[in-house]
């Protein structure tokens, strides 16, 4: 993850944030997420995010779906911060916008703000391992991760290539398949605030395997 700033510790980070509630989609450390913002408040949050830390906070709904209109919902508790590392208009009123994840966070307290969206206070100290994260997984984990991550992108009816997968380093491909694969937002919650690499590569192996049977079995006509 290539930015303009670099972020070492949890101090570089700024401890009251926006935050951008989805439900099931992730932000992981190193990882991009491509957002499509056309809600005003959302609009705001990112104009004002452009002339500040460039920092916004994603995080999941607490019921695992989306909030009526007027409604706030509860959030869950570990979110992950990231920061706007490329913004365009589309010319029809949006932003097109990427968030490159730095690190997770846990909810302190949500803040009284005259703002139209949400901000919270945040502790990043329990995720310390973000800064300096493992890079690599045994070779055996990695091989059978491939497998998986290729039938994933086949069911996902994604263009990607064997070899691509293969050639991508353990963390980034982890993280992809971690925040792209057809995961409910429980399961996305898990994969997020697992320890580290080793056990966030075991549980996506796991879900992966879960994902994969529901995908063929949903596929699968009925007799």
């Amino acid at each position: 993850m290539a930015t303009n700033k670099t972020y070492l510790r949890a101090s570089d980070l700024p401890e009251n944030i926006p935050l951008f509630p989805l439900s099931g989609a992730i932000l992981l450390p190193g990882g991009q997420l491509p957002l499509n913002i056309f809600e005003p408040r959302y609009l705001a949050m990112f104009d004002d995010a452009m002339r500040g830390e460039r920092i916004i906070g994603i995080v999941q709904p607490a019921s695992g779906g989306e909030a009526a209109p007027g409604e706030t919902p509860a959030l869950r508790p570990v979110g992950a911060a990231g920061r706007i590392t490329q913004l365009s208009e589309t010319g029809d009123g949006r932003y097109f916008a990427v968030l490159s994840g730095i690190a997770r966070f846990r909810l302190v307290t949500e803040l009284d703000s005259s703002t139209p969206y949400r901000q919270a206070r945040v502790d990043y100290e329990g995720f310390s391992e973000d800064f300096t994260p493992e890079e690599t997984v045994p070779a055996s984990q990695r091989d059978t991760l491939n497998l998986i991550a290729f039938d994933l992108a086949q069911a996902l009816k994604l263009d990607i290539a064997r070899k691509d997968i293969e050639a991508m380093p353990d963390f980034d491909m982890i993280s992809v398949f971690a925040m792209i694969g057809p995961f409910n937002p429980a399961e996305k919650q898990a994969l997020l605030e697992a320890q580290d690499l080793d056990a966030r590569a075991d549980l996506l192996l796991a879900l992966a395997e879960i994902a994969l049977s529901r995908v063929t079995n949903a596929a699968r006509p009925l007799q």
